[in-house]
């Protein structure tokens, strides 16, 4: 009777959906002791940027294309200048959005068109209501998202002096 009590419990041990969680078991205790033993390196962060805060030219803002030293990438929409660094696998090189780093995106966002203009100034003025509701979408989307560096200039618009903006509010 004996023999027979081993038989059966070897049979069951050994049937095809019990090896399989037999299997699965010690591959799980495999897993979890070898993660006692690894060592986990270190990820190293960049040090957050300083936060830019100016107003710019068209050529000012193409120099913010994510390919200069600091990586930093910079991009227009409504004539806001936006820090979308943070968003780089997206606006920094080799991205989908490339083509609006350092540029004016109003037109390409607006359009649906993943390119940005070249033009010195796009005033934007031939955009249809739809096209101009889609860019306000965007620009609102940025704003949640994105620090707010400053003004895109129209040719022979003044900058804001921001260093002045702040002092001011300090001495209130």
């Amino acid at each position: 009777m004996a023999e027979t009590d081993t038989s059966s419990f070897w049979d069951e041990l050994t049937s095809p959906l019990n090896l399989v969680l037999i299997f699965f078991i010690v591959y799980l205790l495999y897993k979890i002791i070898r993660s006692q033993f690894e060592t986990i390196e270190p990820v190293n962060i960049p040090p957050p940027m300083p936060k830019l805060r100016k107003d710019m030219t068209v050529a000012e803002l193409k120099k913010y294309d994510g390919t200069n030293e600091d990586g930093r990438v910079l991009l227009a929409v409504n004539s806001i200048i936006f820090d979308v660094t943070a968003g780089k696998r997206f606006y920094g090189p080799g991205g989908p959005y490339a083509a609006f780093a350092g540029r004016d995106a109003t037109r390409g966002l607006a359009t649906g068109q993943v390119a940005a203009s070249d033009n010195e100034y796009d005033d934007i003025s031939d955009l249809g209501a739809d096209e101009i509701a889609s860019a306000k979408e965007w620009e609102d989307q940025f704003r949640e998202k994105y620090h707010i560096v400053g003004k895109l200039l129209k040719p022979g618009e003044t900058p804001t002096n921001y260093d002045e903006e702040t002092d001011d509010k300090k001495s209130q």
